[in-house]
């Protein structure tokens, strides 16, 4: 990545300089097809760009990442590209009042989902085309000023190959001589344009409110076509721009609203206003939980509150990225829970968002939601649970503490004020103050400029009677905050439910805070601080509460204080509070009975990490043997058909260990063993391989059957990881190579042989792999793009390796590549940190055996 880097000084004295007019975009992209003699594959992009001095000064720079340019002119004067462009930017000089650039390139597409994305589909060959830019890819499509606040409007024009469609931000249509012309764009950030094109599948409808309409489209690779359920995507759709236009008093707009699921994408989603790109798994193959449906819904109304979080209103610089991320993140629990099907979004949130941000809050990087972002880098690694899951959690304690009206109405006059603009954090504070008359600056401070998780503990002393005399709320954590809290008090009735009886909210401050509500109620089984979820803290108990939970977690009825408690046992664990072995125990004991089944499917995940990482070495095999079993049970118990029954299907094939396990799921596979109810469509079958493949029971011949089964793009990814998951030193070897001594594997290819590469029960196998892991990924790092390096790095860490001896060599690193760029050195250091996690949480284990 030599070159690419952009500092935000450098986007600070540009932004001083220049503001700009418009862009006009003309891309090629006939070239996506066919064969081609070329190196690297390539399309030709011609850019207009007009722009204003402002400042001070007569030179500049324009981002461009590209294998060559073909001609640059500035006001009509010829710039020498040999001499102007090194590769990333393109210098110019002698600039007038105002001025035109336009700049003639040939750009690459690209096989790892940043920039034109290309890809072609195994199972038809036809091919796709799309464009993915956040934080600053939009230069390895058209030459731009690659910043945020250096907003725009842009033209597109676009030539494809027959009987193709293309798509941009703007309504289009294609002109007599073949082009597709896109309608101007109100003024955007360069990270937010975007170019689809291909034969995809197209479904469109409209969204009707009064005089507004919006018609609204939505699209696959056509081989996903059978799959698609688009009405379901539409309906979403709707629910969320009538929750938005009654609750932001700003109507739409960006005109149209297209919905691409597109292949071998690197994120969930991406907010390009009209035109919203999704990875296309969104798009179910086979049965899958209410979980996912519920997870599709909560990412397509995260976008769309985009539209006027990030799109209309903007950060300056990516400091402010939470200025959007953390308001769409909340937003799209709060919009799933008031105004779609999935009403227990918030117990979701509590159980699976919340649990991403304390692990990233847990860090050395952690950091403030409102960050110090020095460059492009720092950006790129800051899309975390702290911008996302963190600033969510903050915002739902803001709207306990400031009041929902004043919120929403601090969101109307925000967007009203600054629509299309670019904002800081003073802005959004002053008008929250102007609505709620609470001192934003001094929450501000508390909740958005300091770093770290709280921890709340209970402490409750009785009189002779069983009757509270007091109860505090014992805050601790480097920075002790404002919470505005609930305590619930639960007990356990006469037929066997664990309930609340009484309940008080209260603002706690510093270390201690009495609730004095609570003085006078009965002793309870359980005190849950926290209880409601409106605070973001780490949630601990008093002795005799954590007694309750043991043998009664599954017996509390509301499902949001049971994911709660959960959430809570989980975090013991991680911060080695509670023996691994013991919330295994807990989990075996009552993950059967958990209704929720997006809880349930946490719950097995934390089961898992329990015994990989937390447990003690030594009681593994135990460990492992008992989640089988477990898995096993309840799978033969649960109700036929149902999304337990597939939830414990999965759970079962993803611990399998033992000769029996091995049997029943060859049994399934092959049609001579039944579980009643239980449908084996191909996503399961190749849940069901997987465990095969790992303990050396599938070969690459039986692998390849299951290809030709399902010869398709998943089918190809899943083929991969399972390859890759062998038994097998030489098996190893060759992904090694393929991951980190090649870069020709896409980036969904990289991903799914990493995955199977790392495999808990080959910890022998891949050892050796740890000295050359920290002999290659400096190289690694300058070599790559950002995103493949950031896959690579994170994923071939040697966690498994849990020793001292891998601590140490992490520390060697480190200390040996002081100078290393500082985003590989966070990746590290954080990777560093989980490692240090482990053996701590280990020894913890250790006690209790």
């Amino acid at each position: 990545m030599p070159g690419e880097n952009l500092s935000r000084d450098e986007a600070h004295e540009r932004a001083a300089l220049l503001s700009v007019d418009g862009y006009e975009v003309v891309l090629d992209l006939r070239s996506a097809v066919g064969d081609s003699a070329e190196a690297v594959r390539t399309f030709r992009s011609e850019t207009t760009i007009r722009f204003r001095r402002t400042g001070e000064g007569t030179s500049t720079f324009v981002d461009l990442i590209a294998p060559s340019v073909n001609a640059v002119s500035l006001n009509g004067r010829a710039l020498d590209p040999a001499v102007v462009f090194d590769g990333s930017r393109i210098a110019i000089d002698g600039l007038a009042d105002e001025n035109v650039l336009v700049v003639d390139a040939q750009c690459a597409y690209s096989r790892t989902g940043e920039g034109m994305h290309r890809f072609v589909d195994p199972e038809d060959g036809e091919v796709y085309l799309y464009t993915q830019y956040e934080p600053a890819d939009a230069r390895r499509v058209y030459a731009n000023f690659e910043q945020p606040d250096l907003k725009a409007p842009y033209r597109f024009a676009v030539t494809a190959p027959e009987g193709w469609t293309v798509w941009s931000n703007g309504a289009g249509e294609q002109d007599a001589e073949g082009v597709w012309r896109f309608a101007e764009t109100a003024p955007i950030s360069t990270y937010i344009t975007c170019v689809v094109a291909g034969p995809y599948h197209y479904v469109t409808d409209s969204y009707e409110r009064g005089d507004l309409t919006i018609p609204l489209g939505a699209m696959c690779r056509k081989s996903l076509a059978k799959h698609f359920d688009a009405d379901d995507v539409f309906l979403i759709t709707k629910q969320g721009f009538d929750f938005f236009h009654d609750n932001f008093d700003y109507p739409y707009p960006f005109g149209k609203y297209d919905q691409a699921f597109v292949p071998e994408y690197n994120l969930g989603a991406m907010e390009n206003p009209g035109m919203v790109t999704f990875r296309e798994e969104y798009i179910y193959r086979g049965k899958v939980t209410q979980a996912a449906y519920e997870s599709r819904a909560n990412v397509i109304l995260h976008e769309m509150a985009h539209m006027w979080f990030g799109d209309l209103v903007t950060m300056v610089w990516w400091d402010d990225l939470w200025l959007k991320e953390s308001f769409a993140d909340f937003m799209g629990s709060f919009v799933n829970a008031e105004a779609t099907r999935f009403t227990n979004s918030w117990v979701t949130f509590a159980n699976n968002r919340k649990a991403w941000a304390y692990r990233a809050d847990q860090l050395p990087s952690t950091h403030p939601i409102t960050a110090d972002i020095r460059d492009l880098e720092d950006a790129k690694l800051n899309f975390d649970g702290i911008t996302y899951a963190k600033g969510a959690s903050v915002l739902k304690q803001l709207v306990a503490y400031a009041g929902r009206d004043a919120f929403l109405e601090g969101a109307r006059r925000y967007f009203k004020r600054h629509a299309y603009g670019n904002t800081r954090l003073a802005d959004l504070l002053s008008i929250l103050e102007e609505t709620s008359g609470r001192d934003m600056k001094g929450w501000a401070k508390s909740w958005l400029q300091t770093s770290g998780v709280n921890a709340l503990t209970p402490a409750v002393t009785y009189d002779a009677e069983g009757r509270i005399t007091e109860l505090a709320v014992v805050q601790e954590g480097d920075e002790l905050r404002p919470h505005r809290a609930a305590v619930g008090l639960y007990r356990l009735s006469a037929d066997g439910d664990l309930v609340r009886f009484a309940r008080a909210e209260a603002d706690i401050t510093g270390a201690r805070t009495v609730v004095a509500e609570l003085a006078g109620e009965e002793k309870p089984d359980l005190v849950l601080v926290n209880d409601d979820d409106l605070t973001y803290c780490k949630i601990r108990f008093d002795e005799g509460s954590l007694a309750t939970l043991r043998a009664h977690l599954g017996d509390i009825t509301d499902p949001l204080a049971r994911a709660l408690c959960w959430s809570a046992l989980w975090n013991l664990t991680r911060d080695g509070l509670m023996p691994a072995r013991d919330f295994v125990s807990v989990a075996l004991a009552f993950a059967g009975r958990e209704t929720d089944i997006g809880v349930l499917q946490m719950v097995h995940a934390w089961t898992k990490s329990a015994v990989t990482h937390y447990a003690t070495p030594e009681w593994r095999e135990e460990g492992g043997r008992l989640l089988a079993e477990a898995g096993l049970r309840e799978l033969r118990l649960a109700e036929p058909g149902s999304e337990h029954q597939l939830t414990w299907a999965r759970f079962f094939a993803a611990t399998a260990g033992a000769d029996a396990d091995f049997q029943l799921l060859e049994g399934l596979l092959d049609g001579t063993a039944k579980i009643d109810g239980l449908d084996v469509d191909q996503e399961l079958r190749w849940a069901l391989l997987s465990p095969l493949a790992v303990h050396g029971r599938a070969d690459e011949g039986r692998i390849g059957e299951e290809l030709s089964r399902d010869d398709t793009a998943t089918g190809k990814r899943h083929q991969v990881r399972l390859l890759a998951s062998r038994p097998s030193a030489a098996v190893k070897a060759q992904a090694w190579a393929q991951v980190v001594e090649s870069d020709t594997l896409s980036n969904a290819l990289v991903e799914a042989t990493i995955a199977g590469f790392v495999q808990p029960s080959q910890r022998e196998l891949i050892a050796p792999y740890a000295e050359k892991y920290f002999a290659a990924i400096e190289r690694l790092w300058a070599d790559r793009s950002i995103q493949i390096a950031m896959d690579v790095v994170k994923g071939l860490f040697p966690g498994l390796q849990d020793s001292d001896e891998t601590l140490a060599a992490a520390d060697a690193w480190l200390t040996a590549h002081e100078s290393a760029a500082p985003a590989l050195r966070r990746l590290v250091l954080e990777a560093r940190d989980d490692l240090a996690r482990a053996l701590r949480a280990q020894a913890c284990d250790r006690l209790a055996a």
